[in-house]
Order: structure tokens, then C-alpha cells, then sequence
């Protein structure tokens, strides 16, 4: 368990203080450290034995809380952050980011801005400003996605005085 535990902890022993160190042991559950991983410790870290550590471990919980953002999680996936069953009727649920940001047609088809079209406009030339304040639709795939992030409600026809999408709703010439 210890040679386990020594490859495990190998690369996270450099960026750790002394303070930390000792308590990533506590926190691991290591009472009695074998020889070899006495060594180990040795190797990577200089220290011939475990550092003496006064006070509680809170304080060290706080080096560990800082240097745990920095290691890279495995486990992340990218979501959608979809509810398909609520919970007071259990009904799907509108992704409301997708409502602020995309504009549905009647059609079917989505409208959306351009990527970074309010982003860091004091380096773009006017040119490239301009292009990014145009809409553009959304391809097959992304529609798709859209559709079954939405409900019912925002498939419906909606009709605007003086609605400058009007020509865009339906589609001619197919």
C-alpha cells in the first residue's frame, strides 16, 4: 500500500509546503511509514524523517485547500445541465441559458451572434468588429441540440409588431 501510495503522492510532494506535506500523510491515513517509502520520501522531498509539526491540522488543511484547485480532475465532463423530469410536475425543463442567447425561428432554424462579439473589442480593427456583430444560423446538429433543450413554449409562433426577423421565419425557395 505504501509503494502505491508514494507513486500517487510523487508528483504532488514538490508544490506542497512542509506544513502540507505532513498533513497529506494524516489525510491519507499513513501512521507508520515503511522503509522503502521512507526513501521515497527522502529522494523527493530531502527531509530524512517527517517534519514535527506543531499546531492542528486545520491550519494545514488550508495549504491543501489552496494547492487542490491546481490538480487536474479527471472526472469533468462537459453537461448540458438538462432537467428531463422536475420536480413538482416532472415535466422537461427550459435550459434558460439557451433562451438569453439563441433566437428560434419558426422555421426551425436558430439565430445566434458570433463568438466573442463583446469581447476584448479595444484590439479588433473595425472591420473585424463588424463582422462579429452579425447573426448567423445555427447548423443541423446544433438545432437539434437547441430543440431538445427547449419546451414547447418557445417553438410556438410568436407574432411582433414591426419584427425585424419576419422575412427569416419562413423558409422559401427549398
Amino acid at each position: 500500500m505504501a509503494a502505491t501510495l508514494a507513486r500517487g503522492l510523487s508528483g504532488l510532494l514538490r508544490p506542497l509546503t512542509v506544513l502540507g506535506r505532513s498533513c497529506l500523510y494524516q489525510a491519507a491515513g499513513v501512521t507508520q511509514l515503511s522503509p522503502r517509502f521512507s526513501t521515497l520520501v527522502q529522494r523527493h522531498t530531502g527531509f530524512k524523517s517527517l517534519p514535527a509539526i506543531e499546531g492542528s491540522c486545520s491550519q494545514q488543511h488550508n495549504v491543501l485547500n489552496r494547492v487542490t484547485p491546481l490538480i487536474p480532475s479527471l472526472m469533468l465532463q462537459p453537461s448540458r445541465s438538462l432537467t428531463y423530469y422536475s420536480l413538482k410536475k416532472g415535466k422537461r425543463k427550459t435550459v434558460k441559458s439557451v433562451v438569453k442567447r439563441f433566437l428560434r425561428l419558426h422555421c426551425g432554424l436558430w439565430v445566434r451572434r458570433k463568438a466573442g462579439y463583446k469581447k476584448k473589442l479595444w484590439k479588433k480593427s473595425a472591420v473585424r468588429k463588424k463582422r462579429l456583430r452579425e447573426h448567423v444560423f445555427c447548423n443541423n446538429t446544433q438545432c437539434k441540440k437547441l430543440d431538445k433543450m427547449t419546451s414547447s413554449f418557445w417553438k410556438r409562433r410568436n407574432w411582433y409588431l414591426n419584427d425585424p426577423y419576419q422575412k427569416y421565419h419562413d423558409r422559401v425557395n427549398l
